[in-house]
């Protein structure tokens, strides 16, 4: 059963995207809502594209809506979304495109109505820096990339 903590979206359809669903949960526990393809498009290996949706949404002040890769895509045929995961910010309100490219070995045909990427809508939290001239310190420290380890087979 879905949350009763609903957050209303204002969507509105575009001419060329008559016909096509809504955005949509696929089953009861989905975190992301399908969205579909609005136009047809072929990507080349290494290409990239801002595919049409044929929606317009008005996410509410205090939300984004987090475009994600669709894992069955990115698994079978290497399509995923470059900048995992996108943001549409609150005050956008021109047509949703999802960027597409192609990792894969073989050029991807994406038709119209095919499901392309998943929408996750997500609340935000904005920050309000405030300049030390020092920061605390942490067992960390100032390690960065891979210095916690995660790797077993390069020793770390």
């Amino acid at each position: 059963m879905r949350s009763t903590d609903c957050v209303p979206v204002a969507i509105l359809r575009l001419p060329h995207g008559e016909g096509l669903p809504l955005p949509g949960y696929a089953s009861a526990g989905a975190a992301g809502m399908d969205i579909c393809a609005a136009e047809p498009v072929t990507l080349a290996p290494g290409a990239r594209h801002a595919v049409a949706t044929g929606f317009a949404v008005a996410i509410p002040p205090g939300y984004e809506i987090q475009v994600r890769p669709r894992s069955g895509l990115a698994l079978r045929h290497g399509i995923g979304v470059p900048n995992t995961p996108g943001t549409i910010d609150s005050d956008y309100r021109g047509e949703l495109k999802v960027i597409l490219i192609n990792h894969g070995d073989a050029p991807f045909s994406i038709l119209r109505g095919d499901r392309i990427a998943q929408l996750v809508l997500a609340p935000v939290v904005q920050a309000s820096w405030v300049e030390r001239s020092a920061l605390d310190e942490t067992a960390r420290g100032a390690g960065g990339f891979g210095s916690t380890g995660g790797v077993i087979a390069l020793g770390n």
